[in-house]
């Protein structure tokens, strides 16, 4: 919107001409993000609380989880509404991607709104069910894989690269390419979700791993940078910059209102729209892999869980002494500020692995 604005004024004045550059307009995104999150933050919780949508607390976790009981939860409506203002206000609407990332963002912020609406008002502890989410989830995934399988202009728009390696890319196809986008999205909403179950500990990995992101959607934008550093040029995807800097700043300004002890939590409404941007995002850059290695944590919390369910379902015994794997830690004695910062840190290093891939292959 502002962008469009600019471009008006700048057949007259030059000076607007500077908002042409991406580079601006990502650090205003995040910029504008995290100012919208701290403005409105303090009105969402007390809107949240006098709403009296309270988060339900497990009878079989942690016994120091039990004070969490009735926290505002559903603060993810604060990230989703700084994300998308932010977005019309400094992206480009006239880009494809801008518009599917933002759709796939509110679609499953809808999925995870319902999921906790029913939690809090109706009392219902199972929520959604699992049937329904893991359907509407994959209604969105495939529509976001079949979109860009149909408008793809390039081969490498739906091409499989390794990072760390040249020249090892694997040409899918349009139903491959549908297939492993599917899979990466849905995979990544729910190992996200799965992460939210302590204060700080999903935002945070988040921010990071978006940012990161912001990176790669900028060099797969320009024909330059990627051809140098050997990455697939995706004419359109740098304007994902703005997007990914949009939930960076986003995300610290709910950490700001979500840091221990929190103030509020995001809910499925957050966990879910998060995870499927981040998702989505990777995909359109060819960057699925790196995903899987930046979102590492996000990837331990899952496999925890589906190794609990595997091991208890055929051996009768748990792996952890609880699932998903920062309980396990909480209950080994791990104070939750504890679990939450030492997952900080290994985000921090797999991202900066995940960065590496930009030069070494």
């Amino acid at each position: 919107m502002l962008l469009l604005l600019a471009q008006w004024l700048g057949s007259e004045v030059r000076a607007f001409n500077v908002f042409n550059y991406l580079t601006l307009r990502t650090v205003l995104a995040m910029a504008t993000s995290l100012c919208i999150s701290l403005m409105l933050g303090p009105a969402v919780i007390r809107k949240l609380t006098a709403l009296k949508v309270g988060q339900a607390v497990r009878s079989d976790g942690p016994q120091t989880h039990l004070v969490k009981a009735g926290t505002p939860t559903m603060g993810g409506t604060l990230i989703l509404l700084s994300i998308s203002l932010t977005t019309l206000l400094w992206g480009d609407l006239r880009n494809k991607y801008v518009w599917l990332v933002l759709i796939v963002l509110l679609y499953t912020g809808i999925i995870g709104f319902v999921d906790d609406y029913k939690k809090v008002v109706y009392k219902d502890p199972k929520g959604l069910s699992g049937k329904a989410k893991m359907f509407w989830q994959s209604i969105i995934a495939l529509c976001a894989g079949l979109f860009l399988a149909n408008t793809a202009t390039l081969p490498a728009n739906t091409e499989f690269i390794v990072p760390f390696f040249k020249h090892i890319v694997y040409p899918f196809g349009a139903i491959g390419f549908v297939v492993l986008t599917y899979f990466v999205i849905v995979g990544t909403i729910n190992e996200v979700n799965l992460t939210d179950g302590l204060d700080g500990l999903a935002i945070m990995p988040t921010a990071m791993v978006s940012a990161a992101m912001a990176i790669f959607a900028y060099v797969a934008g320009n024909a330059v940078f990627s051809k140098y550093l050997g990455l697939p040029y995706i004419p359109g995807a740098g304007e994902l910059a703005v997007f990914c800097a949009a939930i960076g700043g986003a995300g610290l300004g709910f950490l700001w209102f979500n840091a221990y002890p929190a103030e509020v939590f995001m809910g499925d409404v957050g966990a879910l729209a998060l995870g499927a941007a981040l998702g989505t995002i990777a995909v359109i850059v060819r960057q699925e892999i790196v995903l899987f290695i930046m979102g590492g944590v996000f990837v331990m919390e899952a496999i925890s869980v589906m190794v609990q369910v595997a091991s208890f379902k055929l051996t009768g015994r748990r792996v952890f002494r609880m699932a998903p794997l920062h309980h396990h830690y909480e209950l080994k004695g791990w104070k939750e500020t504890q679990v939450v910062v030492r997952f900080w840190i290994i985000t921090i290093v797999l991202v900066l692995i995940g960065l590496s891939t930009l030069k070494l292959r």
